[in-house]
């Protein structure tokens, strides 16, 4: 069911209903109303997007082959996204929600801020902790839209590429003309808000913390923006914060999971527990990830099958490691095969479902994901320690995760893993591999280097860590890449070069939706 938004504008004395193309107008404006910090924390929390970016992310990224056109488990609007064409079709998860719903996201934030300012500012009105939350959900929603809407930052490009517009007030206007802020600029904005906000992060106020951004949240974030922004001794000094001491007692404890009944319900929902100290901060969202990424038929035409888990993901790591894929908790990946059915797994996210109405048996789709978790932020600290030629730590890093997810220790040296990556062939369309060629816009070591193939190895690592969270895509587009569409034929091996993702194509940045573009808003270039 696609699901209808209705944004309001200040016009006058009356409030405007206006329909849900004006996707940066503000929401009711109940500012007058923000007078109190219980009033405030009651609104902050809609300032977190509803619409998840994690399918079209996870369906636009090489976790994903595709199985032929008389598979049935397709859609019109699934193809685009595949495809990386414009997106013109509809759904709760289109382009036009996502960024409809962050921005929404945003201008709640806005509000709050601006509410806290006409109270005498943060410190005098003593509402430094809500003002902090306002400022990370502007910071995080701006950070989704940049990284999906446009290119990659790269110190080089940041400066010409379109990003997106940062909106620092609500809007007063009706039907404002915006203009786009470059990628570097949308990135300094984000810098000020982590900065202004870092230092007041609170938990005080919460009751439950885990769906708010708290403070090892907070600085999940700021280890994730730094890192993307090339400031690699912040990244790390944020991850140092979020991680502790023993960081290892922090991460998913996947041996407990192997104890559980391994029911894909009792996983997915124990996945989501507030109460674990690795989900760092959670989101619920309109989303289908849990039927594209359970055991379900949903979208199975594009799907993470056997041929990726045992060439370029999860199986593959295991072989790299010259082990078993069943000596991994997280990476004992669940296969699935039946007529037009190639579907290799790990049990994740829940597919939950909202009732609007019980009788009819209709309603949307829902999930919880983890945005942060130690375990991801642990494998950006080591690809932070990477690109600031701290090799050995970083290794160190990457033992721990690696220790934490399997039934043995692991103790590997550089110089292990350098003599293995090695050995391997680059990745082609038919012959993968977990090794592809990397073409970042930031400097690197030439190809076979220490830092070149430890590289190599922290991507597979957090590809495996955020398979089927959408989040390869951005290490596809930071890095350049390059994804090979192929067709994967009944036999399961590749059939056919279909199309080709390049190094700094224009399609790695998501077109806006067409709403936005009709309504005079500047395009992505194609």
């Amino acid at each position: 069911m696609k699901k209808n938004r209705i944004i309001y504008v200040l016009a006058a004395l009356a409030l405007v209903a206006t329909s849900c193309d004006k996707f940066l107008d503000v929401m009711p404006d109940n500012r007058a109303e923000l007078d109190s910090a219980e009033k405030l924390r009651a609104f902050i929390t809609s300032a977190y997007p509803e619409t998840d970016y994690m399918l079209i992310t996870e369906f636009s990224s090489d976790n994903v082959d595709d199985y032929g056109a008389n598979n049935p488990n397709h859609d019109r609007f699934i193809d685009q996204v595949f495809k990386w064409e414009e997106i013109t079709e509809t759904d709760n998860e289109d382009v036009e929600n996502l960024w409809g719903n962050s921005y929404i996201a945003i201008a709640a934030a806005n509000q709050a801020i601006e509410a806290i300012e006409d109270m005498g500012g943060a410190e005098k009105a003593g509402l430094e902790a809500e003002m902090a939350e306002a400022l990370l959900c502007r910071a995080y929603s701006h950070f989704i839209l940049v990284n999906v809407f446009a290119q990659a930052y790269s110190a080089e490009t940041a400066g010409k590429d379109l990003g997106v517009t940062y909106m620092l007030q609500p809007e007063q206007g009706l039907n404002p003309k915006y203009e786009r802020n470059t990628v570097a600029e949308v990135y300094d904005f984000i810098d000020k808000d982590l900065q202004a906000a870092l230092p007041y992060v609170s938990e005080q106020y919460f009751t439950v913390p885990k769906y708010h951004f708290n403070k090892r949240a907070a600085y999940a974030f700021a280890t994730r923006f730094y890192l993307y922004y090339e400031k690699y001794d912040e990244a790390i000094k944020w991850a140092d914060l979020c991680l502790g001491t023993q960081p290892g007692s922090i991460l998913r404890d996947w041996s407990d999971v192997a104890k559980m009944t391994q029911d894909p319900d009792v996983i997915c929902e124990h996945y989501i527990d507030a109460g674990l100290s690795s989900n760092l901060l959670l989101i619920t969202a309109y989303s289908k990830m849990g039927l594209c990424f359970g055991p379900y038929r949903t979208y199975s035409r594009y799907s993470h099958g056997k041929y990726l888990a045992e060439n370029e993901t999860g199986i593959a790591l295991a072989t790299f490691l010259g082990t078993s894929n069943k000596n991994f908790y997280n990476s004992e990946m669940k296969i699935y095969s039946a007529t037009n059915l190639d579907k290799v797994i790990f049990w994740k996210l829940p597919y939950l479902f909202e009732f609007t109405d019980p009788v009819a048996q209709i309603g949307y789709y829902r999930t919880v994901y983890p945005a942060f978790t130690t375990d991801m932020t642990l494998l950006e600290r080591a690809e932070a320690k990477i690109l600031a030629k701290q090799y050995v730590s970083a290794v160190e890093d990457m033992n721990i995760w690696l220790s934490n997810i399997s039934r043995a220790d692991y103790n590997l040296s550089a110089e292990d893993i350098v003599s293995k990556m090695n050995a391997i062939k680059y990745s082609t369309w038919d012959a993968a591999t977990i090794k592809k060629e990397l073409n970042p816009g930031f400097e690197i070591g030439e190809k076979g280097s220490v830092q070149e193939n430890l590289l190599q190895f922290v991507l597979l690592l957090k590809r495996v860590e955020g398979l089927q969270m959408g989040q390869r895509w951005f290490d596809v587009k930071r890095y350049g890449i390059e994804i090979e569409r192929r067709e994967i034929n009944m036999k399961g091996l590749p059939e056919q070069l279909m199309d080709k993702l390049v190094v700094r194509d224009p399609r790695r940045a998501i077109q806006v939706p067409v709403k936005v573009s009709d309504a005079g808003y500047e395009k992505n270039p194609r």
